[in-house]
């Protein structure tokens, strides 16, 4: 049996639990609202769901405790990435979530302003007076607003709803917050139906064009080489040491490692080699590493590991020499789609570019269709057919 009581003007509630006083402050000055609150949780004591008292927190020190959660679990460029849509959706409400670094970039400088665009106008958010607070609609309105506003495609709005999906879920199992009903309310907003994927790669002739036009660029000729042949990320080519690189075993691996002070996961967190196949190896053993303070395997001209964004500045400065426009996606694209069209299994290519098999059969499927062309063939081989009857 639970009662209130009231201290200093706010009512509590309390009741006895294994013969220990427990006691829960309603938050409220109100005695018809606390004797709401008495009515639901006696209520849902009743029902067997002890313990069901919504809490509330407020919503700046959730999100601190969930950026500081994010930081620690995952990579950093990972991490920046979901404090970057929490900061979207929430708005900079705690230090975690303000911008720090105020630096304009050389391509926001060149952009040029919409017609009737604002910069002074700010895209809606989602504000509550706590972490509790927030509704299904307070989310579905503000992705529907900022996909309106701003053209979002399906996927970009999804991944909105999955990195909110995921800080309830976190602050409802791992923080103890008490959402209403029990329930995330981010994930009852309904996803977005995402287009097909758009998968861009190069023929064989384009990539004999593409490493031509690098001939006089050992480094970057090497470095696309790998991108084309090997399948790998931007950052896991950039990552590579000499000793990842092993031309008499022939494989390339990559793997997590320590250097200079820095920390390095694969962004599947699990390490993989990849053979070296013989087109590759004819340009990796032209190509001489320079010496390096990590030992790098691709150095950037300075002699430390390269920075992707400088890597990908310096690839674009030579393709638009060449009058070419691909890049790191495009080459690790190729890799996926020419194999998938010389049959190999999405099994295996799976394994080669580390990602999941259901991720390549959504990008890589679609090319192998000769290998399913006798399987359609159900009634040509059995049952002859019929001729047409000609009536006199």
């Amino acid at each position: 049996m639970a009662s209130l009581i009231k201290r200093n003007g706010t009512f509590y509630l309390q009741w006895r639990v294994g013969g220990k006083i427990r006691r829960r402050s309603l938050r409220t000055p109100v005695l018809q609202l606390a004797k709401e609150k008495l009515r639901q949780f006696e209520s849902a004591q009743h029902r067997g769901m002890d313990d069901t008292l919504p809490t509330r927190n407020p919503l700046p020190d959730v999100l601190a405790a969930h950026v500081e959660h994010v930081r620690h679990v995952k990579t950093p460029k990972s991490a920046q990435t979901d404090v970057y849509y929490l900061r979207e959706a929430f708005g900079p409400v705690c230090d975690a979530l303000r911008i720090t670094s105020r630096k304009v970039s050389e391509q926001c400088r060149k952009r040029p302003r919409k017609p009737g665009q604002d910069r002074r106008c700010r895209q809606p958010i989602i504000a509550a007076d706590c972490f509790e607070a927030i509704t299904t609609a307070d989310v579905a309105t503000f992705i529907t607003a900022h996909t309106r506003s701003r053209g979002l495609a399906p996927k970009t709005a999804n991944r909105y709803r999955e990195i909110i999906v995921r800080l309830f879920n976190w602050a409802m199992q791992q923080r103890g917050v008490r959402m209403p009903n029990g329930r995330n309310p981010a994930a009852a907003v309904e996803r977005y139906a995402e287009r097909a994927p758009e998968i861009r790669y190069l023929t064989l002739a384009q990539i004999d064009e593409r490493l031509n036009a690098l001939t006089f660029k050992a480094r970057l000729q090497a470095m696309v080489a790998t991108y084309i042949y090997a399948g790998l990320r931007r950052e896991e080519a950039l990552w590579l040491t000499r000793a990842d690189v092993d031309l008499r075993a022939g494989l390339i691996h990559v793997r997590a490692k320590t250097a200079n002070g820095e920390t390095w996961q694969p962004k599947t967190k699990q390490n993989r080699s990849v053979p070296i196949s013989i087109d590759l190896r004819r340009y990796l053993d032209r190509y001489a590493p320079r010496p390096s303070s990590g030992d790098w395997f691709f150095p950037s001209p300075m002699g430390n590991r390269w920075d992707p964004d400088g890597f990908s500045t310096d690839l674009r400065t030579a393709n638009r020499a060449a009058g070419l426009a691909w890049g790191c996606l495009d080459y690790r694209h190729t890799f996926g789609s020419q194999l998938a069209q010389a049959g190999v299994s999405l099994y295996k290519i799976s394994r080669l570019i580390g990602n999941s098999p259901e991720i390549c059969r959504r990008h890589y499927a679609a090319l192998s269709p000769a290998t399913m062309a006798a399987d359609v063939e159900f009634r040509a081989c059995a049952v002859p057919v019929p001729q047409r009857m000609v009536v006199s």
